[in-house]
């Protein structure tokens, strides 16, 4: 079986991609999804609480991941800390999800936007990445999540560019309109399972 990264940067249309391979019968694990679970964790939490102190705690079990989110994209250091954190925990949680699937066209995928970003592309097989122009990413993550540029612009900051992952992934889905998704993503989907047979 082989382990498939899918990546992007944010506002790219990673969900709407990884939805097309869903289609296609492949198994997919969603990082964040996971990672946002390890905040009911009280081994977690402790950590939390060591990093951030008790200003992020709403009460004793529970955090405010906004302003988590606020303190870690203006301060590396805390978001690497951070990533530090979750990343081996989501890697680990991957391998036996992965494990215990049985996928009918011999792979699996974990759908992160900080595969290269945290070197976890070097314990996967194949990487997929999700290109979309950064003005257009920009409008929809404002229509969105009605979010400043400002606020923005920091987040994609803190990730590669969007074309260094273009370049550096075995896969690229071009996401502007116009361009079918569907059917870049079932050419992806046969270069794969051709490979494995």
């Amino acid at each position: 079986m082989k382990l498939v990264g899918l990546t992007g940067g944010i506002g790219c249309g990673k969900t709407t991609v990884l939805e097309e391979f869903k289609r296609l019968g492949v198994p997919c694990f969603v990082a964040d999804q996971h990672a946002s679970d390890y905040y009911q964790e009280p081994d977690f939490l402790t950590e939390i609480r060591k990093l951030f102190g008790l200003t992020v705690f709403l009460d004793s079990s529970s955090v405010d991941k906004k302003k988590i989110a606020s303190i870690v994209f203006s301060d590396k250091e805390k978001l690497l800390q951070l990533n530090a954190l979750i990343h081996p925990r989501v890697m680990n949680d991957f391998r036996t999800w992965a494990y215990n699937q049985n996928p009918k066209d011999g792979y699996v995928i974990i759908e992160s936007a900080i595969l290269y970003e945290y070197n976890l592309d070097k314990q996967l097989d194949k990487i997929i990445a999700v290109y979309l122009e950064k003005e257009e990413r920009m409008r929809r993550l404002q229509l969105r999540d009605h979010t400043s540029r400002e606020a923005l612009e920091a987040r994609m900051n803190n990730q590669l560019s969007a074309e260094e992952k273009m370049d550096r992934a075995d896969y690229v889905v071009l996401n502007h309109e116009g361009n079918p998704r569907a059917r870049q993503v079932a050419t992806i989907h046969k270069r794969i399972t051709d490979s494995i047979i």
